[in-house]
């Protein structure tokens, strides 16, 4: 679906257009040349002005499995070569101011890829959709924290320095590891998409992206997925509420799947479970991922936040899950109710017994899960077996018998909403330069394909996110996505921060058709509204030897 166009913030360049002229002489046959099917490009809004944060460090990405360059070429995903991205500060404010502004729909309101769509309320039966389209900001702060350690760039990118984006062995993008879209290529002639290419440079995008694929999780009930909050009318503003569609974030798999997120999984032991933290290790909680599912992962990370510097990266807060000691959870999250469409798992809204949950000892939690994907384990009922074998936990808590009466029915997020001209300090003003409006190819076959390079500059400020697409598949450029940065962005010294980026088109010999050929590659800023075209020869000379004979 095509993106809306928004307002226009500044008359910038959105394309360059390189024309490319080969003269093939080919006294062979011909090679074959093919096209992909063309998909129209969307129009993605034009953000505003710009600026930044200091800080030096190298990230460390635990939630993602980065997948060095030359792997990623290999890998399936929609880039064969992971394109550059900006890697901000250490403490991540450009990010987190980022990831609260998408929380409220202020980074691209309207548009159809990137923005929130309004978001449905009530009850089986009686779904509507409200006036609403925000996210508790802490639950994406939570995702992002858990899934790649809120960082944009691969992990031997250091902070404030440009490298490869951040692709995890099953195409997980940047911040949000992004993964559905971002397989194979959807764009032009089986090249990436514009947003393909906006989602993995550009954090802001990737947090935009995530937002807006955790917004859809929570639209997906009643049809396929149930609905948390049956008690306070299904209120998106609840965090406790989005207990489904978190899950679903990550996958909304049960027992036997690979990454099983079912609560009642006897994986993950006995309940209550001592609750996850993001903080430090010696806070006495749980800190082994693989013993919570993704949504008390991403709970516990929101009340117990990860620390920078000393200093936690969000203000602290409470949210409960659902006490599977209690019928009103413990029976509609029984495992035999994990059938789609799953319209026996409503919930009322999660919340913690009167006196708090009361579990065993952290140290318990920190056992190495069993493999899985094997056998289905066997539901029992109170709230579920524990698993035996000693590759298992065997002792994560003790159940205790203790009163489910509510308490506070749910937590709103405190986080005020932000300004709105903090959306021109995360976009900036970009512009686009080409270094050259002429290159030229050489080829022979005494001496193989020759190349020429362009150099991307961002004449303005921000990040410039750029796509090159060939018209013709014997044209072959090297990245064909990347970021160009303006110098309102901090560059910590002695660390990769190249503002420029480098393209390099080459000729792919075997895939030269006879006679004289044309082609065009486009280079896009698709983060810019506007255009402009400048026209370049290049003259690819193909030399094919016969004993005896040289025919030019």
């Amino acid at each position: 679906m095509a993106n809306r166009i928004l307002s226009k913030l500044h008359p910038a360049t959105l394309g360059l257009v390189l024309a490319l002229t080969a003269i093939a002489v080919l006294l062979a046959l011909g090679r074959g040349q093919g096209e992909a099917e063309e998909e129209p490009t969307p129009t993605v809004e034009t953000p505003a002005a710009a600026g930044a944060t200091p800080t030096v460090g190298t990230p460390t990405v635990t939630g993602a499995t980065p997948v060095p360059e030359a792997e990623a070429a290999g890998g399936g995903c929609v880039f064969s070569q992971a394109p550059t991205t900006y890697e901000g500060s250490k403490d991540r404010s450009l990010y987190r101011t980022a990831t609260e502004l998408a929380a409220f729909n202020m980074l691209l309101p309207g548009d159809t890829y990137f923005g929130l769509p309004l978001l449905e309320a009530g009850l089986r039966g009686s779904r509507t959709t409200s006036a609403t389209a925000s996210i508790p900001p802490v639950l994406l702060k939570s995702i992002a924290w858990i899934e790649s350690s809120y960082t944009q760039a691969s992990q031997q990118v250091p902070y404030e320095a440009i490298g490869p984006a951040l692709v995890s062995f099953d195409c997980g993008h940047g911040i949000m590891q992004v993964t559905s879209g971002m397989t194979t290529p959807l764009g032009e002639r089986g090249y990436p998409s514009p947003q393909q290419a906006l989602a993995a440079t550009h954090f802001a995008y990737n947090i935009a992206r995530g937002a807006a694929i955790l917004a859809d999780k929570w639209n997906a009930a009643p049809e396929d997925r149930p609905i948390a909050g049956t008690d306070t009318g299904g209120d998106p503003a609840i965090i406790e509420n989005w207990y489904f569609a978190v899950w679903s974030y990550n996958g909304f798999t049960g027992p036997g799947a690979n990454r099983s997120n079912h609560p009642m999984d006897p994986i993950y032991g006995t309940w209550p479970r001592v609750s996850y933290s993001c903080g430090s290790s010696s806070d006495g909680l749980g800190h082994n991922r693989g013993n919570y599912p993704f949504q008390e992962l991403i709970f516990g990370c929101a009340s117990h936040p990860p620390q920078v510097d000393g200093v936690n990266l969000w203000t602290p807060q409470t949210v409960d899950l659902p006490d599977l000691n209690d019928s009103r959870w413990r029976i509609p999250l029984k495992l035999e109710n994990f059938v789609y469409p799953y319209d026996k798992m409503d919930i009322p809204t999660p919340r913690q017994p009167v006196g708090g949950y009361r579990p065993a000892s952290p140290t318990a939690t920190t056992t190495t899960p069993y493999p899985r994907g094997s056998a289905t384990p066997t539901p029992s009922p109170y709230p579920f077996a524990v698993p035996t074998p000693a590759s298992r936990p065997t002792s994560v808590t003790t159940p205790q018998a203790f009163s489910a009466a509510s308490g506070v029915v749910g937590h709103r997020d405190s986080t005020q909403r932000p300004a709105a001209s903090l959306r021109a300090t995360i976009f900036g003003i970009p512009g686009l330069s080409v270094s050259t409006s002429a290159v030229r190819i050489s080829y022979s076959s005494e001496t193989g394909a020759g190349s020429a390079t362009l150099t991307i500059k961002n004449t303005g400020t921000g990040i410039l996110s750029w796509l090159a697409i060939p018209s013709a598949p014997w044209v072959v450029v090297t990245p064909v996505a990347g970021v160009a940065v303006g110098p309102d962005l901090t560059c910590a010294s002695s660390s990769p921060c190249e503002r420029t980026a480098t393209l390099t088109i080459s000729v792919d010999p075997t895939r030269l058709p006879p006679g004289t050929n044309q082609a065009t590659l486009t280079v896009l800023a698709p983060g810019i509204k506007g255009s402009y075209a400048v026209a370049v020869t290049t003259v690819a000379v193909i030399r094919i030897g016969v004993p005896g004979v040289t025919h030019n």
